[in-house]
């Protein structure tokens, strides 16, 4: 299997799901453009193991992607009821364990575990923290993070590229004026 090419990767699973879409040399690039990239997800987001990386997981992921899209982007009227069709297909159902009470998820079918594991993390993020839910601040960038700096000001998917494009071009405009 290919090493994932995405230039941001390890946000929480909902980002890194709408992160599948990236800006490469002026170009958008998707990640599940097919089954070889869902493959490489699910690998790289210890999902590998919950289900087959097919055409079904894949249409299922894809209808999360856009739901998490206008939950992200848009606006949480038109969210509400897309995010909760791929919630419909699963369920937590509570247990006890040897270390006490824990919640386990189960799904209509493991075609839906990752697609509704992504949705529901974006209800996790929303109740820890929505504000610190982010799209990168650089113009033509379309990166999400999940800020957890200390402050949260954290403005770019990287400093190392979005971040230092950004001062870059900040710098040449100063200069060019000189």
């Amino acid at each position: 299997m290919s090493a994932d090419p995405r230039p941001l990767i390890g946000e929480p699973l909902s980002l890194d799901l709408l992160n599948t879409r990236w800006i490469q040399d002026g170009a958008l690039r998707d990640l599940l453009a097919d089954t070889d990239g869902l493959a490489i997800w699910l690998a790289s987001n210890d999902l590998d193991g919950t289900c087959s990386a097919d055409a079904t997981t894949l249409r299922h992921l894809l209808q999360a992607r856009d739901a998490l899209k206008v939950a992200v982007d848009g606006s949480p009227k038109e969210a509400a009821p897309l995010v909760d069709a791929v919630l419909a297909h699963g369920r937590i159902r509570a247990t006890l364990t040897a270390e006490g009470p824990g919640e386990l998820p189960e799904f209509n079918s493991p075609t839906w575990a990752p697609a509704w594991l992504a949705a529901r993390n974006y209800l996790t993020l929303l109740t820890t923290a929505p504000d610190r839910i982010r799209a990168c601040a650089h113009d033509d960038c379309v990166l999400h993070f999940f800020d957890t700096s200390r402050n949260g000001t954290r403005r770019w998917c990287s400093m190392a590229a979005c971040g230092n494009r950004a001062k870059a071009s900040r710098h040449y405009a100063r200069t060019k004026t000189d």
